[in-house]
């Protein structure tokens, strides 16, 4: 099949079509580059790619509205998994516009995208921010996400209703994708595994917030793909004996769906650090810091309905994940 797949210098756009290539799918991949992080990391993505005959890039802007539809009608794709977007819980906070842009403007665009050009399936990335205020654990696709807690949470929530409008209108089948702190090799450097590690591998202290008392649902970056390319074969349907009042909030009678995509085992932050201190050898220097603005205590996710539908179960544990991470560190940066 011919697949979009936004964010393909991204983390986890790049670690997804690299998969769809080695099986043999067509991939166009598009990204804007943008310096949110360092770029010279998203063009060595890049250039993994590249050695794949059916796999093409094209630098674009998902706010480019002319741009996306002219790709979407020339390209003719059978699905998209869309994994673009502005991440970062903080950067939200100080840079607010780059947020409406990418995630509210660019979400519209590929959902004009596929309502244009009879896409089969929209698999796209929601996240575990949207759970917000949320206490109850684990976070099940059940509960209220009424209370968001950073600007992010809050396009990532927007995502998923303007994803259903499309459905219900349009009768366009989208999935949305509750991510659970992706991690592994390629992955963001403004993520913790790999602050951490550039820190400890430097001697310098690492920021450790909420004093450590903070719990995390680390899935590693292979299980998350596995994830995503069994459930953009699952292709929702209308369920017309659904209602709101009885029927479950990750559901509609349009062709929509919502999953938490997560390991189902939150770790401690501190546990999280010490399995990367006996991976590199080396103690870190902590630097204990008070929550900040938009964080949340803990995530987990509930994963039984993705299990039951897609027979999906993470099976990389913390440890051999950041051993994974760690090598492929010192083997990029040379140290």
């Amino acid at each position: 099949m011919k697949y979009l797949v936004t964010g393909a210098a991204g983390f986890i756009g790049f670690h997804v079509s690299q998969k769809l290539c080695q099986q043999g799918h067509d991939v166009i991949g598009i990204d804007n580059l943008n310096d949110y992080y360092d770029v010279s990391l998203k063009e060595a993505r890049l250039n993994e790619l590249m050695p794949f005959d059916n796999f093409s890039f094209v630098k674009l802007d998902l706010a480019n509205r002319e741009g996306i539809a002219a790709l979407f009608t020339n390209e003719k794709f059978d699905r998209v998994i869309h994994l673009a977007a502005q991440a970062g819980v903080r950067y939200s906070i100080d840079n607010p516009m780059a947020y409406a842009d990418s995630n509210l403007i660019g979400h519209l665009t590929i959902l004009e995208g596929c309502r244009n050009n009879n896409v089969e399936h929209l698999v796209y990335a929601s996240s575990s921010s949207v759970y917000g205020l949320n206490n109850k654990t684990p976070f099940s696709t059940s509960d209220s996400i009424d209370h968001p807690i950073s600007l992010y949470a809050a396009t990532k929530k927007s995502n998923e209703l303007m994803s259903h409008t499309y459905s219900h209108l349009y009768n366009i089948p989208t999935t949305g994708l509750r991510f659970f702190t992706v991690y592994g090799p390629w992955g963001r450097p403004d993520m913790a595994l790999f602050k951490f590690t550039k820190a400890i591998v430097e001697g310098k202290p690492i920021d450790v917030y909420n004093h450590g008392d903070m719990r995390r649902d680390f899935t590693y970056i292979d299980d998350i793909v596995e994830g995503i390319l069994r459930i953009q074969n699952i292709i929702p349907e209308k369920s017309s004996d659904w209602n709101v009042e009885t029927g479950s909030a990750s559901m509609s009678s349009a062709p929509y769906k919502v999953f938490n995509i997560g390991n189902g085992n939150p770790v401690k932050l501190l546990d999280f650090v010490e399995s990367l201190e006996n991976s590199l050898g080396k103690e870190a220097q902590k630097n204990f810091m008070p929550m900040q603005a938009g964080d949340v205590y803990q995530t987990y996710a509930d994963v039984e309905d993705l299990y039951n539908i897609a027979n999906y179960k993470p099976s990389i544990s913390v440890p051999d994940g950041v051993d994974n991470f760690v090598n492929w560190y010192k083997d990029f940066y040379n140290v």
